[in-house]
């Protein structure tokens, strides 16, 4: 029984620690999301050769790696009370960052070895973003780049709503992260690099939900309770 209750206490602090890891991941998810807008090179041609290109793009998968673990996390957190909504928020978020990834790490590890030998490839790659037509075919590229559009507005609005039903974290900043989906949807009619912008309200409401999580604590009010039930049931205790 002794064994039986360390290891149930063990896997309780891990899960515990996991989700608050999970916390963490989402506040580098966040400060990466909005950090690197003011500092990212312009989407041309002659920009994926430079240094800088490399650099930030590489901080681009990161984001994405820390950010599966992050919605995760939170998720976790959520998931007794999210119901179906939060489901279908975090798995639209999850493939949104699952698919966002390969773009990300194609960028700097393949875009720039193209650039010589298919500039024209790179220029209609990178003009997805700002609309602009490209001169070679680009197969499924420009429909799987409007699908993760359609997973971040969705992704995010019912994820956020999910959360902000719970009571669980900050509502003000689910709310943030529930609108930070349509916002972005309205700026991108504007216009790029203008729509840039749209990252910073998503990149502040993971930093709060993170942090949140990161620095919630929780008492563990179940195992007090079972000890004193076995105390009571137990002919030893009894005599």
């Amino acid at each position: 029984m002794n064994l039986n209750r360390q290891k149930e206490r063990t896997m309780q602090i891990t899960t515990a620690n996991l989700i608050r890891w999970g916390g963490l991941s989402a506040m580098v998810t966040g400060i990466i999301f909005a950090g690197i807008q003011p500092i990212h090179p312009p989407d041309v041609l002659a920009s994926v050769t430079t240094s800088a290109w490399v650099i930030i793009t590489t901080l681009k998968t990161v984001m994405c790696l820390f950010g599966l673990f992050g919605i995760a996390g939170l998720y976790a957190r959520h998931v007794e009370k999210t119901g179906w909504l939060g489901l279908v928020g975090y798995l639209l978020l999850t493939i949104f960052y699952a698919v966002q990834m390969c773009f990300a790490f194609t960028e700097p590890l393949i875009l720039p070895l193209l650039a010589t030998e298919a500039p024209k490839f790179v220029a209609g790659f990178l003009g997805i973003l700002s609309s602009t037509p490209s001169a070679v075919s680009l197969g499924a590229i420009p429909a799987i780049n409007g699908l993760l559009a359609v997973l971040y507005l969705l992704g995010t609005l019912l994820f956020g709503i999910a959360i902000f039903r719970a009571r669980i974290l900050s509502r003000w900043a689910a709310g943030l992260l529930a609108c930070s989906g349509p916002l972005s949807i309205i700026l991108t009619i504007i216009g790029h690099p203008i729509n840039r912008i749209a990252a910073v309200p998503m990149g502040i409401a993971l930093i709060w939900l993170g942090y949140a999580l990161w620095s919630e604590r929780r008492a563990p009010v179940s195992e007090p309770v079972l000890g004193r039930a076995s105390l009571e049931l137990s002919p030893t205790g009894a005599e």
